[in-house]
Order: C-alpha cells, then sequence, then structure tokens
C-alpha cells in the first residue's frame, strides 16, 4: 500500500500553469488519504474561475495512476480566492479590488466589468461592482437591479444583483434624466464613501467601473484603497489604443499593478452567415500587449445580443450564456481571475520573505 508521502511527493511534478509551481508548494492539496489501493486527494484552486481546472485534476489523476499500488484514484476540486490585500483596515474583508478602467467613452467598459463580473459569480466567486462614474453611471441600468441600496445601521448595504453581485452605483440616488454637475472634489467624496460607508461584507472580488479618462475619480481610487490591480479596456483601432496607454501610464506611475488589456468589439460575427468581419482592426490589442509585456486578457465580439441584452437588463453572460459573446467574457474573466492568483501568490511570497527576514 502507498504511503502518504508517497503521494505528496509524486504530486510535486504537477505545475500549476499560471504560476510556475508545484501545487504542493502552492499549498493546494489537501486531505489526502489512502485506503487500500484507493487514493483520494483534494484539489484546493486559488480561483473558482480557474482555467486550469480540468487540466491540473486531469495531471493529478495521470500521475497518482503510476505509483505503485494505486489502482483508483478519486481527486476532488474545491476553490479559495487567494487575497492580494492582506493586512489592510480599509475593506478588510475584501480579497481582491480590481478597477476597470479605459483611456476614452464608447469602448464599452461597463458592458465588460458587468459581464466579467457575472462570469465571476457563477463560477462560485462572491462578487461586488462600485460603479465610480460618478457622472455617468451606467451600472443600475445594464443590471436593471428593482431595489435599491437599503440601510445597514449606520452604512449602507448594496443593491443585490444576479448570482448575488453586491452593487453601488450614484444612479440610485438620481432620476433617470438628472444629471451630476459636480467639480472633482465632491466626486472623490462620493467615491471614499461608497468605498468606506458600505457594508460590502465578504467579497472575493470588487469590480470598480472607473469613468474614461485620468481624472479625479481614477486618482482618487488609486491613492485611497490598496488596489490588486487595474484592468485596461480598449477597442482595436489607433485612437482607443492610444488613449488607453495614457490610462495604463498613469496607474504605472501611481505604483498600480496592470493586470492586462481586454480588446472589446474585437471583431463581428455575422449571424445570417457566420461571416467574421474586423470592423475596428482585430488583434492591435494583442500586439500592443505583446510589445510592452502586458497580460493581454483576451478579445470580445461587438455583438447585437450584447447590446440587445444590456439595453434590456439583462447582460449576456445571464441572457445567453451559450453563445459565442458570454463564452468570450468568461475566457477574459478566466483570465482576469489568474492574473490575480498570480498577484496574490507574488505579495504572499514577498509577505513570508519579511517575515522571515
Amino acid at each position: 500500500m502507498p504511503t502518504k508521502e508517497e503521494i505528496i511527493q509524486v504530486l510535486r511534478s504537477v505545475i500549476d500553469p499560471e504560476l510556475g509551481v508545484d501545487i504542493v508548494s502552492l499549498g493546494m492539496v489537501k486531505d489526502v488519504s489512502v485506503e487500500g489501493s484507493t487514493v483520494r486527494v483534494t484539489l484546493e484552486l486559488t480561483t473558482p474561475a480557474c482555467p486550469f481546472r480540468s487540466q491540473l485534476k486531469e495531471n493529478m489523476e495521470k500521475v497518482l495512476k503510476t505509483v505503485a499500488g494505486v489502482s483508483e484514484v478519486k481527486v476532488d476540486v474545491v476553490a479559495r480566492v487567494a487575497p492580494s490585500r492582506i493586512g489592510y483596515n480599509v475593506l478588510p474583508s475584501v480579497k481582491n479590488i480590481i478597477a476597470i478602467a479605459s483611456g476614452k467613452g464608447g469602448v464599452g467598459k461597463s458592458t465588460v466589468a458587468v459581464n466579467v463580473g457575472l462570469a465571476l459569480s457563477e463560477s462560485g466567486a462572491s462578487v461586488g461592482i462600485l460603479d465610480a462614474d460618478i457622472h455617468g453611471p451606467t451600472i443600475p441600468k445594464i443590471l436593471n437591479v428593482e431595489m435599491g441600496p437599503t440601510s445597514a445601521g449606520n452604512k449602507i448595504a448594496p443593491a443585490i444583483s444576479y448570482n448575488g453581485i453586491k452593487v453601488m452605483s450614484i444612479g440610485f440616488f438620481l432620476r433617470e434624466d438628472e444629471p451630476v454637475i459636480w467639480r472633482g472634489p465632491l466626486v472623490a467624496n462620493a467615491i471614499k464613501q461608497f468605498l468606506t460607508e458600505v457594508e460590502w461584507g465578504e467579497l472575493d472580488y470588487l469590480l470598480v467601473d472607473l469613468p474614461p479618462g485620468t481624472g479625479d475619480a481614477s486618482l482618487t481610487l488609486a491613492q485611497s484603497i490598496p488596489l490588486t490591480g487595474v484592468v485596461i479596456v480598449s477597442t482595436p483601432q489607433d485612437a482607443a489604443l492610444r488613449i488607453a496607454m495614457k490610462a495604463l501610464n498613469m496607474f504605472r506611475k501611481l505604483n498600480v499593478e496592470i493586470i492586462g488589456i481586454v480588446e472589446n468589439m474585437s471583431y463581428f460575427v455575422c449571424p445570417n452567415c457566420g461571416h467574421v468581419s474586423e470592423i475596428f482592426g482585430r488583434g492591435n490589442v494583442k500586439a500592443a500587449c505583446e510589445k510592452l509585456g502586458i497580460r493581454f486578457l483576451g478579445e470580445v465580439p461587438i455583438s447585437p445580443d450584447i447590446r440587445i441584452n444590456g439595453d434590456l437588463g439583462k447582460p449576456v453572460v445571464v441572457a445567453a450564456p451559450k453563445s459565442e459573446s458570454a463564452e468570450a467574457f468568461r475566457r477574459v474573466a478566466y483570465a482576469i481571475a489568474g492574473s490575480v492568483s498570480v498577484i496574490a501568490h507574488k505579495k504572499k511570497k514577498m509577505g513570508d520573505a519579511g517575515s522571515v527576514a
């Protein structure tokens, strides 16, 4: 009969593709048991949205079956999101805060934020979305939230949307046609209040949908609270990409980790004949990422189902979960989750090194 030590040793040959470290060293191997010729082990992923879930499980099963005396292998898979934010006083129960930004308006940033949030939540993660676009709040409309925020003692309880996603937006407190005519300091104060005076509770991911550009909202967020990183959204055309680079460079100057860039409206698939048209010049964002050494998080098509369902308040990940558009958003969400796990692992290593020193 094989021993637990043999099982653990052989599992050291299984490498996490995202982190480049074996799963034993990463602490992902749990509850190893051996009963006769049957081995049972639990794989604890660093995110339920792990794109390598099946690959890791299959690799574990494959190497375990090479151990002498093993005839049956059972691998259970669970997930616990790794926190990139440890020891902070502000929002200590939120494991990861991800800013979603763009250089210019009209690139679909809010649509990406909502559908990525839905993809993460459907995988099993707890998710919140903060609409920090004070002058142009759209999240309540996209998610069609029927009941707005409520009071929770001396704090505000966020609204609840699909899959239990928690949502906060200035849009909940305005008439549909009412503008917000505020100067920078008021915008900054509103964002700070939404971060500190809202009862977000325990979250795996808080997505902050920023207004376009490099103004007060982005600056306030980056300087008020420790962020996991920022996701930049751009369309492929050169003009949009140039402005997206300005946003990226601003966050770099503020020492915010760049999680990666998403190419939205990358291509159009004709619903009648299936012909693919690259309306805005597909692939430019990926090329820019390769040049800059930044992770390309994926591409999302321009599609009528995204627009139609968004206007109806039922985002495509919910309304048409098997569509190409929904799958594209899932791939982006999984790429973001993977990058966040890498960031969390790096910070943990730095913390461990500091504690040893």
